[in-house]
């Protein structure tokens, strides 16, 4: 069988998938050395990065959309059974299974981010939100907003020994593409189409415009 090297995917999304695990670690180390208001920056970036990965998984490149990768759970399934199959990859997107961790990870991230703008400490960081729910709903969503981190971390967990096990066990080689975009595949399997960069460019400003208005909401703007 012949193959060759196809980008599967785009600068965006290699983007997106790196700066918000660097940000994750930014945020963990300035919750714990209290540094609070870097904490919130570092918030406000990752909501910024998940609403651009959301809007470029409808309208972004084809592998990036959820349209391409998302399959009914029972493909996951059969997916997962084949996995001491040695075969080549012919995935140009994420496969069934990595598609619905793909949803729990931006699930999670989400709350984790969304919960923040809600959360008060009763001391001096309030969440830009804060003031406009009950404190019923502050109390949970802070409460959210701890447990739900440990949530992310065992999913996150899962995803890099997923990785690890298609690489031993099938030999499928998933974190070298998310690094530099491109995928060894069987030689009849086209490129996706990737979307034009200025396009992300215009999505990202927008992203980032919807966060900013929702940090003005803290001082009534």
């Amino acid at each position: 069988m012949q193959f060759h090297y196809v980008k599967v995917w785009d600068g965006w999304v290699r983007m997106n998938h790196w700066l918000i695990l660097l940000l994750m670690l930014v945020s963990f180390g300035t919750a714990k050395s209290q540094k609070m208001d870097w904490h919130m920056l570092s918030g406000y970036t990752i909501l910024t990065l998940l609403i651009f990965r959301l809007l470029w998984g409808v309208f972004g490149s084809d592998s990036a959309r959820f349209a391409t990768f998302l399959a009914w759970p029972g493909a996951a399934w059969r997916q997962l059974a084949k996995l001491g199959r040695r075969e080549p990859d012919t995935e140009v997107s994420h496969n069934p299974a990595g598609g619905w961790m793909v949803v729990l990870l931006l699930a999670l991230l989400l709350t984790q981010a969304t919960s923040g703008l809600f959360t008060y400490d009763q001391v001096f960081t309030r969440g830009p939100l804060a003031r406009w729910v009950s404190e019923e709903w502050v109390d949970f969503a802070s409460t959210l907003h701890v447990k739900n981190f440990y949530w992310l971390l065992a999913a996150i967990v899962a995803h890099v020994v997923a990785v690890g096990v298609y690489f031993v066990a099938k030999s499928h080689d998933l974190l070298g593409p998310m690094i530099h975009g491109e995928k060894k595949l069987p030689a009849d399997i086209p490129p996706p189409r990737m979307a034009s960069p200025a396009f992300g460019l215009a999505l990202l400003a927008l992203s980032a415009a919807i966060v900013w208005g929702i940090t003005r909401m803290r001082i009534g703007l």
